[in-house]
């Protein structure tokens, strides 16, 4: 299905659900490529270079390569067409794998704190880092901005969530990164205990990170509502609808990227049961073509013109 708007404005071009499943598909596999690069590099650096910021870092770019694949196999399974034991589909997959990306980065970045604190307890056990740890941690930021740049790009022009979330992830890894640059410039520079601290700096930046994507997907989960804006929106599509005297009762609720509605309609009450079917059934097929509404359930409700005499009983 097709999905489109009455703006000319590219980036609010809604976008088919296979279209949307391609772009996530390419932009992930740029992402697989970039990050499986980095985890070689930033490991065995670490390791030739005695430097557990660049280490954690390295780790760190092991997760992104493991939610990659969460996602793609989110993105592959929420395309499903509906069966008898999912009628709405599948896509609250997306709202699962972000809650599972979620709790790894958390349960990652805890692991990375945890290894910090250890080497901070005893400082005497920091060892001088070599001078490559810095070039590779350079590297690694610069790679790391450039896929957050190219994957937010991708998610906000398909509009899904998933892909935000793991573009976001993508800028954290940029930010720890330069974190662990400045730590290894702090060790360089005759401070060793500037390693450990950067390393720990980003193990609270997994960890945080991780609490957020999972705390979303699971309000998302429960039947979180969508926000105002996007409400009025589609409220005002409704209204506009020919027939349409007036809407109320609106309920919303995320389905992965897509949205369930169910919605009140009011039509003149003076119209037969088909007129009315017809009036809803036009504004079932409006909302599911200008916004990324999976389905609308409506019910119509007689509404009395003001210039009958029944109005004022």
């Amino acid at each position: 299905m097709q999905f489109t708007d009455n703006t000319d404005d590219p980036e609010d071009t809604e976008y088919s659900a296979a279209e949307r499943a391609a772009a996530a598909a390419r932009s992930t596999w740029v992402s697989v490529v970039v990050n499986l690069v980095l985890t070689v590099l930033q490991i065995a650096a670490g390791i030739l270079s005695k430097s557990q910021g660049l280490i954690a870092d390295g780790i760190h770019s092991l997760s992104d390569l493991v939610a990659d694949f969460v996602v793609l196999v989110a993105n592959r399974q929420s395309q499903r067409d509906a069966d008898e034991s999912h009628p709405y589909g599948h896509q609250r997959v997306e709202n699962a794998a972000s809650l599972v990306l979620g709790t790894l980065l958390l349960a990652v970045g805890l692991g990375m704190v945890w290894s910090a604190f250890q080497k901070l307890q005893s400082p005497e056990t920091v060892a001088p880092v070599e001078v490559i740890a810095l070039w590779v941690a350079g590297a690694a930021l610069v790679a790391k901005e450039s896929l957050f740049r190219y994957m937010l790009a991708v998610a906000k022009r398909v509009k899904s969530s998933l892909l935000v979330a793991n573009a976001w992830h993508a800028r954290s890894d940029a930010a720890s990164s330069l974190v662990v640059g400045i730590g290894i410039t702090g060790n360089l520079l005759g401070y060793p205990i500037f390693d450990p601290i950067a390393a720990l700096i980003v193990g609270f930046m997994v960890a945080r990170m991780g609490w957020s994507f999972a705390w979303e997907a699971m309000h998302d989960l429960m039947d979180r509502a969508v926000d105002e804006e996007e409400l009025a929106a589609i409220r005002r599509t409704l209204v506009e609808t020919p027939g349409v005297s007036g809407v109320h009762d609106i309920r919303t609720r995320k389905m992965g990227d897509m949205i369930v509605v169910d919605a009140h309609i009011e039509v003149d009450a003076t119209l037969t049961v088909e007129q009315g079917h017809d009036i809803a059934v036009e504004a079932r097929h409006r909302v599911l073509q200008l916004h990324r509404v999976l389905n609308l359930m409506t019910h119509v409700d007689p509404w009395h013109r003001p210039d009958l005499d029944h109005a004022r009983d």
